[in-house]
């Protein structure tokens, strides 16, 4: 992702549903009763979508972190 943006290699968008715009924000969450406590998903959200998908994750207790897309990508990964 941190290439220059291509027609093979796009710029990732928000995960609300029928937006196109570019994510900006990576909200990591689990939900307990199906994954382990470690484990986190996440879901990408432009500037206009991310208080109201945190708010839905936030509201069943599932919302883990929110950082900016950049801050993500820089995380060291896990083996």
């Amino acid at each position: 992702m941190n290439s220059p943006e291509s027609a093979e290699n796009p710029a990732p968008l928000c995960s609300a549903k029928g937006c196109r715009a570019d994510a900006v924000w990576v909200l990591a969450w689990n939900n307990p009763k199906l994954h382990t406590p470690e484990r986190r998903k996440t879901w990408l959200a432009c500037e206009e979508h991310r208080e109201h998908l945190s708010s839905f994750l936030g509201a069943r207790g599932f919302l883990k972190d929110v950082v900016t897309l950049a801050e993500w990508e820089s995380r060291p990964t896990s083996p």
